[in-house]
């Protein structure tokens, strides 16, 4: 028992010296701490006197005006879509003129897919790696299409890598067997036969309802075949 309070004396005594090493930290920063404290309060006052008075109202504006270019997109009329037509903007002006709004982010998404459509690789990849989203099918999309970009100019490790990537989120039977196929094929291509059979295996395993899971088996055959 004597033991016991003894302990609790210590651990108090540790308390108090430990809030006592507090105070005096205190006392000796006070001026710098308020000045932290103030600095941290007006960024965080300015960040959302920024969203709500600048930033809110250009998403609106922007989301106004986009809807004409998303028409032209959806027509196959990429030029119009890209460059506007001169009553309405295209998707490369929203993206200058709209920094920072999230309509700005999915005009980069689909300014990355119409370069990739007219073969302009590396504009492709740099529109769509600016593209961000809470939308995993959209997101994962533009990273299966930064990775076709690559495979385009030559590097398929690359196109590999994103692939990959475009499958690990929101796993799904509509996408994710795609992207497998992608990334298995692409494998082949670079005569990686083992890695192409281990990914076709997942496609088969995973996914076996889909096409892709019910073709596996073929693919998984020649590959082995090409091993041997």
């Amino acid at each position: 028992m004597a033991k016991k309070k003894a302990k609790t004396e210590e651990n108090l005594t540790a308390v108090e010296e430990a809030l006592s090493k507090s105070e005096l930290f205190i006392e000796k920063n006070q001026k710098t701490l308020t000045i932290v404290i103030g600095v941290i309060v007006v960024i965080v006052l300015a960040f959302f006197g920024a969203k709500r008075f600048y930033i809110d109202p250009r998403e609106d504006e922007a989301k106004a005006l986009i809807y004409k270019a998303e028409q032209y997109f959806a027509q196959d009329s990429l030029m119009l879509a890209l460059n506007g037509d001169g009553n309405y903007p295209g998707f490369l002006e929203i993206i200058d003129d709209y920094k920072w709004t999230r309509t700005a982010r999915l005009a980069n998404y689909y300014a990355g897919i119409i370069y990739l459509k007219t073969g302009e690789f590396e504009q492709a990849i740099s529109h769509l790696k600016r593209f961000r989203s809470r939308d995993f099918l959209v997101s994962n999309m533009a990273k299966a299409a930064i990775g076709d970009a690559y495979l385009e100019l030559g590097k398929p490790e690359k196109a590999v890598s994103y692939y990959l990537k475009a499958s690990k989120r929101n796993v799904n039977d509509f996408t994710t067997p795609v992207f497998l196929m992608k990334a298995a094929q692409t494998y082949e291509h670079m005569q990686q036969w083992n890695k192409a059979i281990g990914v076709y295996e997942r496609i088969k395993k995973e996914h076996f309802q889909t096409q892709e899971g019910r073709e596996a088996e073929k693919y998984i055959a020649r590959a082995q075949a090409m091993l041997k």
